[in-house]
């Protein structure tokens, strides 16, 4: 419904294969040509090592900052959408990938569907998803503490955060 306020919403993006940022970028621009969404903010790129399954390249991430009208249901599936249109195949959990865009936190909702649950269930965890989200939402707070202090606590090892202009994904 348009004209209704808007979400503020965290996305974490990520991939492997091919060119990862300018499949991001690219995925990016796409939820951001909806007049329903406003990338606001994106964070530098990061190059991190493999998780969970560890025999593959390294990937690039970033977190993003969306403003939208659209419900959490209707995100995911823009977000799949774009997956789709990017070319992404899921063939393994945690594996080599042209592309991942996960919903992180939608508002101060808190979604338990199949397929979606909000906040990200294992968002806390994960240093590649954390120090992005970091870099450009320092004082945001999840279960209590800044995500700052999450990040102090986890295995941060080869997290790399490169040389990016923060318009980096518009090109």
């Amino acid at each position: 419904m348009p004209g209704r306020s808007k979400d503020t919403v965290y996305l974490s993006l990520g991939g492997n294969l091919g060119e990862p940022d300018k499949s991001m970028g690219a995925a990016l621009r796409m939820l951001d040509a909806d007049a329903q969404n406003d990338v606001v903010c994106v964070s530098s790129l990061y190059r991190t090592p493999p998780w969970g399954k560890i025999d593959q390249p390294d990937f690039l991430n970033i977190a993003a900052e969306v403003r939208t009208e659209l419900s959490p249901r209707a995100l995911l599936d823009a977000c799949l959408d774009a997956e789709r249109r990017l070319k992404r195949v899921r063939q393994e959990r945690w594996g080599p990938r042209l592309i991942d865009i996960d919903i992180l936190v939608f508002g101060d909702r808190t979604v338990h569907e199949a397929g979606l649950e909000l906040p990200h269930p294992r968002m806390l965890e994960r240093g590649f998803v954390l120090a992005p989200l970091a870099e450009i939402a320092p004082d945001f707070v999840a279960k209590g503490r800044r995500l700052t202090e999450w990040l102090a606590e986890l295995d941060t090892a080869g997290i790399e955060r490169l040389p990016s202009g923060r318009d980096w994904w518009k090109d």
